[in-house]
Order: C-alpha cells, then structure tokens, then sequence
C-alpha cells in the first residue's frame, strides 16, 4: 500500500464555513463498531492551533502542496522537511489538484465572497480563473479528462465541470443524493471527489454516505447510486487495488472502505488525526 498523506485541523475554535459543526461531534455508532487495525504513522509538520488544513497534493518530487483555508494560503512542504508559503490567495483556500502544466488548480472563494477556482503558477503567482456566481460552496476538486476538472459544491448539492480551455464552469450534475438533509444544515453535503475505474466517487457528508457515480464515455455522468451508508467521509484517496481512505474530520479518524463496502479504521486522534481532512 502506498504511503497517504491527510492534512487535519484544530477542532477548537476557529470560524468556518462550516464551523458550527465541528464542536459538537460525537463518535457515531457505526465507527465505534468498525474494527480497528492501526496503521504505522508519522508526523510530517506541525502548525498553530486553530490553523485549518483542509486539502493536500503531492508533486512527482514528493512536496505536498496544502490549503489553510480561512487565510487563503497553500502551503508547500518539500521533502527534506523545508517549509514555506508557496502563495497567498484573495480569499479563502479549499480543494486543490494539478493542472497538466504543473500549476495548481484552487477551489475557494474571493474576497466579495463568491465562489472561484484560482490558478497558481509554478512561481506562486495567483490569479482568478472562473467565478461561478451561481455556485454555493466549492470544495473537492479532481481531474476528469483532458482540460476537464470536477468541482464539488457542497451546499448547492451539485458537481461542476470546469474546462481550462475556455476557460469556464458549467453544471455536471445536481441530484438529491449530493444535497444537504436540510438547506439550513452546515455540514458540508458532497465533499470529496475522486475517479477509480471510470466512476466518480464522492463523498456526502451530511448524510453519512459515499456516491458513485458512473462516467459515460463523452464525460457527462450516469445515475447517481449508493456505495456506502454510515460513513462520514470528508475527503479521501484510492489506493490500486480500489480501496479507499477517507478522513472523517469532526471524527478524528481516518477509515478504509473496502470495493465491497466494508469499513476499517486506520489511524485515530491518538496518532495525530484531530479534525483530519
């Protein structure tokens, strides 16, 4: 299996789009009775309390590239341990992913507060590549093919394809099983996105489930379908043989789910993973 990498955040204090959930947490039934088998792990860097790390990429080298998204900054951290801020954004700092010329994709908002994708640079120059006025809250974010890139949004309850061609965003998908339980609910509903196999993967966490979604051969999607039920998965990340790692975040944990939907937790708060994103 190979090495995954989680950031995680302080659950105390600390305002956020979704911050009114985070102190009130408690572990579900449905972890509790996971079964646990520990995995090896190590600290890789430490920051203030109350910093909020929310996604993590991996360059070919080995540097993680990580959002703190309330001070809208990516974070790069090479493999000799070297720190420092690899760009600071005009407004707050979400998903991210690479672009195939190397530049970093960035879902957040700006300043005005209305839902963007930035490009950053391999010089950590920043600028505004879409706005999408209609969108609600842009999280997870994963390549779909070619110059095309996904986007979730968890409070519309939707999935947007951005193409970097135009560039421009439209609406892939909106389906009930990507929504809040409720419009006044702040938990974040479809969060994380991930493709294995030609499915789309995607995360709701609001409603403690895991979607599939199939992946037509023009790129538009297929019916929406239910993977896994009781399990809050914030973002996550696929291993080759299909199985998946979520960090459950308010749950201070990271699980495996199996293909055949079966779950196992891996790492918990006492290895570090308070608020794992």
């Amino acid at each position: 299996m190979r090495s995954l990498v989680f950031a995680w955040a302080a659950v105390c204090g600390g305002a956020t789009a979704f911050g009114s959930y985070l102190a009130v947490a408690q572990l579900p039934p449905f972890y509790a009775d996971a079964p646990v088998q520990l995995a090896p792990a190590r600290r890789v860097a430490t920051f203030a309390v109350n910093t909020f790390l929310e996604s993590v990429v991996v360059s070919p080298d080995g540097t993680l590239f990580v959002t703190s998204y309330e001070d809208g900054r990516i974070i790069r951290l090479k493999p000799d341990g070297t720190r420092s801020i690899f760009a600071t954004l005009p407004g707050k700092a979400a998903g991210l992913a690479f672009a195939t010329d190397g530049s970093l994709l960035v879902t957040g908002e700006n300043v005005q507060k209305l839902p963007v994708v930035f490009r950053v640079t391999a010089d950590g120059a920043v600028r505004t590549l879409v706005t999408l006025p209609d969108a609600q809250f842009l999280n997870g974010l994963t390549h779909l093919r070619g110059d095309r890139y996904l986007i979730a949004d968890s409070y519309r309850g939707a999935i947007w394809e951005l193409s970097l061609a135009q560039p421009a965003a439209r609406l892939w998908l909106e389906h009930p099983l990507l929504a809040r339980t409720t419009p006044e609910s702040q938990t974040p509903a479809v969060n994380g996105l991930k493709i294995f196999g030609n499915v789309l993967y995607a995360s709701n966490s609001d409603k403690a489930q895991m979607v599939r979604i199939a992946i037509n051969s023009d790129g538009r999607p297929g019916e929406p379908e239910l993977f896994v039920q009781k399990a809050v998965i914030d973002d996550f990340a696929f291993d080759v043989e299909g199985n998946l790692y979520g960090a459950t975040h308010v749950f201070n944990s990271v699980v495996r789910v199996a293909p055949d939907g079966s779950i196992t937790t891996i790492a918990q708060a006492q290895q570090g993973l308070t608020g794992s994103t």
